[in-house]
């Protein structure tokens, strides 16, 4: 999976860090510390981690993961990050 979303709201820049959804690779997902919700009257879930997105942004790229672009959208703060496949 070489392609990962990361977003936050803007008032909550420290966190908490939504870091993928239910189809995330669990391996990424489990380094990054996080954890899978679904929130009442959504039928999906999220992974979110309490680490603010610059730290979320750190972790990824020691394991290979670099930011393509970054927008904010709405009050919603989204990178996309992209990894080269081996």
């Amino acid at each position: 999976m070489p392609h990962l979303l990361v977003s936050t709201q803007i008032r909550l820049e420290t966190g908490p860090t939504m870091v993928g959804d239910e189809y995330s690779d669990p391996a990424i997902m489990n380094y990054l510390g996080a954890r899978k919700t679904t929130i009442l009257g959504n039928n999906f879930s999220e992974y979110h981690v309490d680490d603010p997105p610059r730290l979320v942004l750190d972790k990824l790229e020691k394991i290979g993961f670099h930011v393509v672009t970054m927008t904010g959208v709405g009050q919603t703060l989204v990178w996309c990050m992209h990894k080269e496949t081996e």
